[in-house]
């Protein structure tokens, strides 16, 4: 039953970012400068998770270690999901929510493949088979279809 719960909130999540990439694109178009809008969503989801951890933190009376993560990851993630959202935003008015969705699964698959084979950053190791190729490559093609036709 968690299983289904979720693979159903890993779908939610999936059409979160479907629905947010036309909303930033439309925040672009108003303020005219795109990187603005992914700064104005990130700014915005930064407030927001604030709060919530600040909430989360004192009901279950949770002290933050500053010092237990390296400094780069405090940077990193928030780099590549500006990248992402700025990404997205410049995209999705050119090339349409289909496409971009199909885009990003793909590339999400392939890095993904990648980071598994390699164990990133502590992550199990799982080799790259035949038939998980096979799966990307159909993903990769199912992609280049969306787009073009």
């Amino acid at each position: 039953m968690m299983g289904l719960f979720w693979s159903l909130l890993g779908i939610l999540s999936g059409a979160f970012i479907a629905i947010q990439a036309p909303i930033n694109s439309q925040l672009a178009r108003g303020l005219g400068l795109p990187v603005a809008a992914a700064a104005f969503s990130f700014l915005a989801g930064a407030v927001v998770l604030a709060i919530v951890t600040l909430v989360i933190a004192r009901s279950q009376g949770v002290t933050l270690d500053w010092r237990a993560p390296p400094p780069w990851t405090f940077v990193a993630g928030g780099v590549l999901g500006a990248s992402y959202v700025t990404i997205s935003t410049l995209l999705i008015p050119r090339i349409g929510a289909a496409a971009l969705m199909a885009f990003l699964v793909a590339g999400q698959l392939i890095a993904g493949m990648m980071l598994d084979r390699v164990g990133f950053l502590g992550m199990a190791v799982r080799e790259i088979s035949i038939g998980r190729m096979a799966g990307a490559v159909l993903l990769l093609v199912g992609a280049l279809l969306v787009r073009m036709f």
